[in-house]
């Protein structure tokens, strides 16, 4: 790895460089490995759909260029004077935020995405108010230097090609499945089987629930099936589906009407929202479903803490829970994006960056 004369680390990636670009190779550096800082050499990273959203600027202005990616697994190969964390030669991974204030409430709880001074710093597309408010660049990349509290420890015997999306796709769908205290018994509905969808899934089951899904067609209703889904719908008609769920949790990333998913819901069940459709499709919900459908709680979760991560990795790790997941080369983003967007993607597809 080269260090530059001013103690930057010299950087090299995939970025896109207007809403409308192809992905391209992309040199810039990093800011200097600080005393609580490591850098990571990076193994492998996972594509998530609000890549695609950020990378196409549809969730708002995306400065440019864009370097995607917080599903991040690799090996530290320096480290700074007060790191105690990690040493060199560990696996560690990144995810979706590498920053934030560490003093207010949010912080404290280990709540960090939600940084009550707004400091929270994301992995990519954000600008970083502790390193001179440059634009951070995420994992399509060879390297990264983040702060050991924002780095997840990684034992060097698990699969980091397969823990890479563990650093989204698994916390996302782990951490409303334990706040709506899932236990054995619980009847839970997943809604969308793409990358998410699957991690919610294997999570659901583990922790003892009966699980049902919710997908647009039947392409991957024998993979669901294998899973051990109890049931596999590709509609909501809750004068057709007898089921009723103790918690429903939407992945979907594109337009839908989230009331069908109310009628489907116990009497105190749970509607948990992840996926974030584009916002010119951006769905919604009336305040009159609130009022005729009441009893019923409706929640958005975003991500987990760094706290809840760890544990999200742990918990994965002891029972072997992985995505499916695909290995490409960086060469590959522009087709896996197409897939992902045309619904012709299995699951969740990681960029091998070893040879970068």
């Amino acid at each position: 790895m080269r260090i530059l004369e001013n103690g930057r680390v010299a950087s090299k990636g995939y970025a896109m460089l207007d809403k409308n670009a192809k992905f391209t190779p992309f040199e810039f550096s990093r800011h200097s490995v600080g005393e609580r800082d490591i850098l990571i050499k990076i193994h492998f990273a996972g594509i998530c759909h609000s890549d695609i959203h950020t990378a196409r600027s549809e969730w708002g202005e995306t400065t440019y260029p864009c370097v995607p990616g917080h599903e991040i697994a690799g090996e530290v190969i320096a480290v700074g004077a007060g790191v105690s964390k990690f040493k060199v030669g560990d696996y560690a991974g990144v995810g979706c935020m590498v920053n934030s204030c560490g003093e207010c409430e949010a912080c404290k709880l280990s709540q960090e995405q939600f940084c009550q001074k707004g400091k929270t710093i994301f992995t990519y597309n954000s600008k970083d108010i502790f390193h001179g408010g440059e634009n951070t660049y995420g994992g399509y990349s060879n390297n990264i230097v983040v702060s050991e509290k924002f780095a997840i420890c990684v034992p060097k015997n698990a699969p980091l090609e397969k823990v890479a999306p563990l650093l989204c796709a698994g916390i996302t769908t782990y951490s409303p499945l334990k706040f709506s205290g899932v236990k054995e018994g619980f009847k839970v509905g997943i809604a969308g089987f793409g990358g998410l969808g699957v991690m919610g899934v294997k999570y659901a089951l583990k922790l003892g629930a009966k699980v049902s899904v919710f997908a647009r067609n039947e392409n991957k209703k024998q993979e669901a099936l294998e899973l051990g889904v109890s049931n596999f719908y590709t509609h909501t008609d809750a004068n057709i589906i007898k089921e009723r769920f103790d918690l429903i949790i939407s992945t979907i990333p594109t337009f839908y009407e989230p009331s069908a998913y109310l009628d489907l819901l116990k009497f105190g069940g749970e509607f948990g929202i992840v996926g974030l459709p584009p916002h010119e499709n951006m769905p919604s919900i009336s305040v009159k479903d609130f009022v005729y459908k009441a009893g019923k709680r409706v929640y958005g979760s975003l991500i987990g803490g760094i706290k809840e991560t760890q544990e999200m990795m742990d918990f994965s790790l002891k029972h072997a829970i992985y995505p499916e997941t695909e290995l490409i080369k960086p060469s590959q983003i522009d087709e896996a994006y197409e897939k992902l967007t045309s619904g012709k993607a299995k699951f969740r597809y990681v960029i091998d960056m070893r040879g970068e």
